[in-house]
């Protein structure tokens, strides 16, 4: 077996980055818990350890030939590039859109799932957390890597890494938002007298759990270590 129970969620997905999908079919975090060992993040949040193993190294087993992104190798101005066209650009796009659908399905549906008061808080929150987060990482960050990146100054690095504690915190509260998200909606369960847009709602919210993962996973567990790697 390729992966065992005292391997690193992180680093499992960095060695092999389908394994996402897996993580993501067995709702583990990966991204802001990717420094824990597989066998504690099955006690932390009781998932079976055993059938994680089995689909994750059948899954490797079924695709190791299969050429992806080794973004642990590649430049970093392409894994910046990367981080904000897929996950920076997807966030811009879809947060006001869901804000609309959130509020709408409270509007209709409110008064029978008082669940979804919740849900519009604990999206709002996010939100809103997301939006400083991107400011700051497009603002503040990601220029200093691109200085450094063209003057190979340690000052311009620095600087790059200062914030990262900053934003891996943020990270975690990310995370944990996420995981009331999942929590409030029972795993996104569609009732029965849903209608079109609260079931739109709910896909757009595990579409936007299942990016930011990934985001939250290309930085943290990749991004950062690489650039904390240059610092001397």
């Amino acid at each position: 077996m390729k992966f065992q129970k005292e391997n690193k969620l992180g680093e499992i997905v960095v060695q092999f980055p389908a394994a996402e999908k897996i993580f993501q079919q067995f709702h583990i975090d990966y991204c802001c818990g990717g420094g824990r060992t597989l066998q504690t993040a099955s006690l932390e949040e009781g998932f079976d350890l055993s059938e994680v193993l089995l689909a994750l190294n059948t899954y490797y087993s079924d695709m190791k030939n299969t050429s992806t992104a080794d973004w642990y190798q590649a430049p970093i101005n392409l894994l910046v590039n990367h981080i904000l066209q897929e996950h920076h650009a997807f966030l811009h796009t879809n947060l006001p859109k869901i804000s609309d659908l959130v509020k709408t399905i409270l509007r209709v549906h409110g008064k029978n799932h008082p669940e979804l008061m919740e849900v519009y808080h604990y999206f709002h929150q996010l939100k809103n957390e997301l939006d400083l987060h991107l400011i700051k990482e497009e603002t503040i960050q990601y220029p200093a890597i691109e200085r450094f990146l063209n003057t190979n100054k340690q000052e311009d690095l620095k600087e790059a890494v200062q914030i990262i504690a900053e934003l891996e915190k943020e990270h975690d509260a990310t995370g944990e938002l996420l995981r009331k998200f999942r929590s409030t909606t029972n795993h996104y369960l569609i009732p029965d007298d849903a209608c079109s847009t609260y079931l739109k709602t709910y896909q757009a919210l595990e579409a936007l759990e299942g990016n930011t993962f990934t985001h939250v996973h290309l930085e943290n567990n990749i991004l950062f270590i690489r650039l904390k790697n240059l610092l001397h």
